[in-house]
């Protein structure tokens, strides 16, 4: 097998596998989810129409399979997270999944998605495929800062959303230059880096998840995607000033 095939095949596994007993709470360390962002679309959607609209653009890796794996990826479990914490504030996240597509691919999209949802947040996760396919840091960071420029043009805020970490192509897949990229794009630009890898390869290395020990037990890629969707809630409502709006509630 080919180190492409093989990394395609371990990322569809953390895609939708599992393996160990998932944690009975979302272990997120704070330096993962604290932000000085400022989310000002966010902030007057929600002051001016009580609602929020958010667009999540990516690739297999924001996605399970099977008939219910919309219900359990993390752009609905964001959803259900907001619409739980948020008083009186209409939630809808719109899922844009493109499967293996390069950054500047992703680019091309964006006009019409925007144009039809009108988001006030997007969520863009990128990266991994252009990874795999050997594209120069200087053309991905191109496109990415064509794409966040087109989304703030919109009139919507960003959050940018780097690679999985896999324990099983850390070491054939080198992702630390375009994730490079990502973060200095993000600074540029103002915009929130939701740092997937870190947090997955922190979730990792404290036993959280073993997301070495694949299996076709969907139980925990539940759980990570879960988490992640909780965890995104969070920085979003802080980098929105959503806080006045907050209900507690309890994992």
């Amino acid at each position: 097998m080919t180190t492409l095939a093989i990394v395609l095949a371990t990322v569809a596994l953390i895609d939708g596998a599992a393996a160990a007993t998932p944690a009975d709470k979302c272990d997120v360390p704070e330096s993962f989810i604290s932000t000085d962002a400022d989310f000002t679309s966010v902030t007057g959607a929600v002051k001016a129409h009580q609602r929020l609209d958010i667009s999540v653009i990516g690739t297999g890796s924001s996605a399970l399979p099977g008939p219910d794996g919309a219900h359990f990826a993390y752009p609905a479990q964001l959803e259900a997270a907001l619409t739980a914490q948020l008083r009186g504030v209409a939630v809808k996240v719109t899922a844009h999944i493109q499967s293996r597509s390069a950054n500047a691919d992703m680019v091309t999209s964006l006009a019409k998605i925007l144009a039809d949802d009108k988001p006030s947040l997007v969520i863009w996760q990128t990266g991994t495929a252009d990874a795999m396919n050997g594209v120069a840091p200087e053309d991905f960071r191109t496109s990415l800062d064509e794409g966040v420029a087109a989304i703030e043009n919109a009139g919507a805020d960003v959050i940018l959303m780097n690679m999985q970490y896999s324990p099983r192509t850390d070491a054939m897949l080198d992702v630390g230059p375009l994730a490079d990229v990502m973060r200095f794009v993000a600074q540029q630009h103002g915009a929130l880096l939701f740092d997937r890898l870190g947090l997955m390869r922190s979730w990792n290395d404290s036993g959280t998840f073993d997301l070495y020990a694949a299996t076709k037990n969907y139980d925990m890629a539940q759980k990570v995607h879960e988490c992640i969707g909780w965890a995104l809630a969070t920085q979003i409502i802080s980098a929105g000033h959503l806080g006045a709006l907050r209900m507690q509630t309890t994992r």
